[in-house]
């Protein structure tokens, strides 16, 4: 007879607080290693990263009022709360421009076929004609004063003039979070010379905030004392999915920092005067949770949260919230040239609503399931969408239309991410691949087979990346850290899969293809070739058929390697590490490779741990 295996047991402090003994209600430390070790070396054609920091954040405890109750049946489906692994939002105060920031100058025509392969020089043109600069580049104030923002349309989203508010001071929420009266918030420990390690501290350093269930951390990673927090906030019922910091008003004196929860409240944060304020309170507009919430680049105010029901809602940090009633503006639908009905994307309210006294400010329903990640393109024009659907949708939020919806080998997206220069946009998920998408050829570009399990998270490292090539990098549940290679020629030019026009989302980054009138004929309904002709700056939306394994090229890890004993979570590329966090709170910094240590190094994959 088959008999069950016994239920598992956790240690103390572990993340998982529902079985028996599951955590002490005292409150723990922070531990900091530094274990050494070839297993703790990652090796690449460019040299050896060595970890040199293993920071281990302190689990809370589960809230009195909230204690879980013990389940002993490890096949039991009760549902717990939404909770996710281990983030990290960074903030460096005066950081270096790192060398991908190059790709963000405007080209002239000649500049821009210079630096792609003799092959395809002669079917590329430049989206604009200014001269190459760094200084007026995506992410600098010039390019923004000549590039469309979000709301910019809109009289009633223009911020008033606020008395006696100088130039350089920033709004600041309301409330006090240490004298707060709110139950929805526990605890707040800040450390105790708090004003005087800011002060103190270099602004070179770099500051990370980062989630552990129901606690939200302040930390400083470039201090001697790393493990003692700036500040640990602790939530009631409530745990942190995900955060972000506003690169747009950041200063040594002042960090926006929004928080989006399992509860689909938001807390807007400011954690150098300790004030905060909370939105969305009791999901008065929408009351899912919220996977993925970030900044609107440029905007000092406005936010977008991605909410686990398939809505898109644009935020204003500084507005009062009122109970949501759809304006029901039409939905727009995505199909094949013949018309067959694929999914709707509708626009509930329009950035162009002259009702903006209270939040939101926009919302738009992209998908029937779950969205797990969000991200904006270099030059904050576009939004990559990815959802629980296996869909990658490419979004021109400024102008809310819809311009490209591909689709996953199987099952669904979890992360996605651009290129410094727009030109491509990377997504792993379920079916274990990282697939790398041309934005300019509308097309696959490659899969990149070696994980083992779902990929949580992928990345672009900016100082590995030029012209020609990338590096990137990408973790998952398989406790891996991976990071490929791939350059402008080597996989050879994707096959298109559909034909632009100017206009398009082509006209957003450094390079587009020029089809034959043949292939236009072919790809495109009669409508939408109609437009091409005119030159009219608008076209339908593509919704993409599945690539084949067969049509596709494969591209190899250049590095693999376990790199912790739980599943990962996040990634980043800083100037001098690698960070990789998990769902049991480790924090790893892997120090990059000294100058000329990469002589004679291998470039195949590491082994194991």
């Amino acid at each position: 007879m088959f008999v069950l295996p016994p239920p598992p047991r956790y240690p103390n402090g572990n993340l998982y607080t529902g079985m028996p003994g599951g955590g002490s209600l005292l409150e723990t430390n922070n531990t900091l290693e530094h274990p050494t070790g070839p297993e703790y070396q990652l090796v690449v054609g460019e040299g050896t990263y060595v970890l040199r920091d293993d920071l281990h954040l302190a689990t809370p405890p589960p809230h009195p009022s909230d204690a879980p109750q013990p389940n002993n049946n490890p096949l039991a489906t009760t549902i717990g709360l939404p909770t996710a692994g281990t983030k990290l939002s960074i903030a460096v105060i005066a950081p270096r421009r790192p060398p991908a920031q190059n790709l963000f100058r405007t080209q002239t025509a000649q500049s821009a076929r210079s630096n792609l392969p003799p092959s395809i020089q002669e079917e590329t043109q430049s989206p604009r004609s200014d001269a190459g600069s760094a200084t007026n580049g995506f992410g600098s104030a010039s390019y923004y004063s000549h590039q469309p923002t979000f709301g910019d349309n809109n009289p009633a989203l223009q911020p008033a003039p606020v008395k006696g508010k100088k130039g350089d001071q920033r709004a600041k929420p309301k409330n006090n979070i240490v004298k707060s009266n709110s139950s929805y918030v526990s605890r707040v420990i800040p450390h105790e010379a708090l004003q005087k390690r800011l002060t103190e501290r270099s602004p070179d350093g770099m500051f990370a905030f980062a989630n552990v269930n129901r606690a939200l951390m302040w930390l400083d990673l470039a201090s001697d004392v790393k493990t003692e927090n700036m500040t640990k906030v602790l939530f009631t019922k409530a745990h942190a999915l995900c955060h972000d910091v506003n690169e747009f008003t950041k200063s040594s004196t002042h960090l926006d920092v929004i928080l989006g929860f399992n509860t689909s409240d938001i807390i807007w944060y400011e954690p150098v005067s300790l004030k905060y304020a909370r939105l969305n309170k009791n999901g008065i507009i929408n009351p899912s949770p919220i996977s993925t919430i970030l900044w609107i680049p440029n905007k000092e105010n406005l936010f977008l949260a991605a909410h686990t029901d398939g809505t898109l809602v644009a935020y204003d940090k500084e507005k009062e919230d009122a109970e949501f009633v759809p304006e029901e503006a039409s939905p727009v639908e995505n199909g094949h040239s013949n018309g067959t009905h694929i999914h709707r994307f509708h626009i509930k309210k329009s950035i162009q609503s002259r009702n903006q006294k209270t939040n939101p400010v926009a919302v738009w329903k992209v998908s029937n399931m779950k969205v797990n990640s969000i991200a904006f393109s270099p030059d904050g024009q576009l939004l990559a969408v990815v959802c629980d659907d296996g869909k990658l949708t490419i979004f021109d939020y400024i102008n809310e239309r819809v311009l490209d919806v591909y689709r996953s080998y199987y099952g669904a997206l979890l992360c996605v991410t651009w290129s410094p220069d727009g030109r491509y946009v990377l997504t792993g998920g379920q079916d274990d691949l990282v697939s790398i998408w041309s934005i300019a050829d509308s097309a696959l570009v490659a899969r990149c087979v070696g994980h083992h399990s779902w990929i949580t998270d992928v990345k672009f490292d900016p100082w590995r990346c030029d012209e020609r090539n990338y590096r990137f990098g990408s973790v998952g549940e398989d406790c891996r850290l991976l990071l490929w290679d791939f350059s402008v020629g080597m996989l050879g030019r994707p096959k298109p899969m559909s034909v632009r026009n100017r206009g398009s989302v082509s006209s957003h980054i450094p390079m587009h293809r020029v089809e034959s009138q043949s292939t236009v004929s072919r790809l495109r309904s009669n409508s939408s070739l109609t437009q091409a002709d005119g030159m009219s700056g608008e076209r339908e939306e593509v919704v993409h058929p599945v690539e084949t394994k067969a049509s596709t090229a494969v591209l190899p890890p250049v590095m693999s390697k376990i790199v912790d004993k739980h599943p990962l979570s996040w990634l980043g590329f800083q100037e001098h590490c690698i960070i990789t966090s998990c769902k049991d709170g480790h924090i790893r910094e892997w120090d990059r490779p000294k100058e000329g240590a990469g002589d004679g190094e291998s470039t195949t994959a590491g082994s194991g741990m």
